[in-house]
């Protein structure tokens, strides 16, 4: 009963944090400048949407093909369609209730192959632990290429850490502030050493050492450079169909693939922090904009919502579909696998 209880109030903590994301992004828009987005929407070049889903959806197919060459190492060859259907069927279930898509994704496939759904748990912690590698080199690449327009608010934000009241660098706070840092986390290992049995302490050790050992379990896989290769392709096709995204709107079109660099990395904070990235999403996204010289409250969010709805709805669309092809598809196969069954017996020797 406590586990349930506690899932609900994480999945109304993360709803409601989305809401109040949704309320900050709309509450100051005015009648005209709700007028301007629906222009600069009507504006918009329309046709990109179809590429844009094309490429979301493959960068998902690949996730799944990611997915399977890290169950080799397990024995496991499950096929490639319910692999692909177990990753949109979860992405559907994660839109709703954070990290219970997880789960799912890994029982459904258990279901109808041969693995285990614990066992499946390792890769995903694998899969997360490469994703935020990826997701902080897509950061500093945005400072690389884009150091121009997002380094100063970055540096606006960390950097008063480090001055004096003149405005000019202190070597003291620069000691402290660093000194501080490494007694945190020799006091912070201590901690989770000296108290892992208890359970809250216990949890937090067990994330870290997830991420940790899945990081170092990619040792274990049998064909390296496939699997870096599509964890690669994923991002490229993310960043590809941000890009696109961008290029729809007329308003946006001139920001270009360092813009959807930008773009990508601060979007994908805000689907991080909230289901489905509602609210979140359009709001950095809009905020990012301002960083660009354009109208936050207006093209800021007719961009950030335009990007969130397409995200949305190829991972919806393609969840609901999936679910009856999913039952379907197994149902004819189990149905196939026992006629071939009988057959053979039937022209078995006496």
């Amino acid at each position: 009963m406590k586990k349930p209880f506690v899932t609900i109030l994480q999945y109304l903590f993360f709803l409601g944090l989305g809401i109040l994301f949704v309320w900050l992004s709309v509450r100051k828009i005015e009648h005209e400048q709700w007028l301007q987005i629906k222009a600069a929407l009507q504006r918009a070049r329309a046709w990109l949407i179809i590429p844009v889903f094309i490429m979301l959806l493959l960068s998902h197919f690949i996730r799944a093909i990611r997915w399977k060459i890290l169950m080799e190492p397990l024995g496991y060859k499950p096929s490639t369609f319910n692999t692909f259907a177990a990753v949109m069927i979860g992405y559907l279930v994660n839109a709703a209730v954070p990290r219970l898509g997880e789960v799912v994704k890994c029982t459904l496939l258990s279901k109808y192959e041969n693995v285990r759904a614990d066992k499946l748990i390792g890769t995903i912690v694998m899969e997360r632990a490469v994703d935020v590698v990826c997701l902080a080199l897509v950061f500093c690449a945005a400072l690389f290429f884009q150091g121009h327009v997002i380094g100063e608010y970055v540096g606006s934000l960390f950097g008063n850490f480090f001055r004096d009241q003149t405005g000019e660098t202190s070597v003291t706070k620069i000691i402290l502030y660093s000194g501080g840092f490494i007694i945190f986390v020799a006091v912070m290992y201590l901690l989770l050493k000296r108290f892992g049995h208890i359970d809250a302490v216990g949890k937090i050790k067990n994330v870290l050492k997830g991420i940790f050992h899945g990081l170092q379990s990619i040792r274990f896989i049998k064909h390296k450079g496939w699997f870096m290769f599509h964890s690669l392709l994923i991002w490229i096709l993310y960043l590809l169909s941000t890009t696109l995204g961008i290029y729809a709107l007329q308003e946006t079109a001139h920001l270009g693939i360092g813009g959807g660099l930008t773009t990508l990395a601060v979007g994908s904070v805000g689907m991080v922090l909230t289901p489905g990235g509602i609210g979140a999403y359009p709001l950095l996204v809009s905020k990012l904009m301002g960083l660009y010289g354009l109208d936050e409250t207006t093209i800021g969010n007719a961009l950030g919502w335009l990007l969130w709805a397409v995200q949305t709805v190829i991972i919806v669309l393609g969840g609901l579909i999936l679910i009856p092809l999913f039952s379907y598809h197994n149902k004819n196969k189990k149905e196939s696998e026992a006629r071939t069954k009988l057959t053979e017996q039937d022209i078995a020797p006496l």
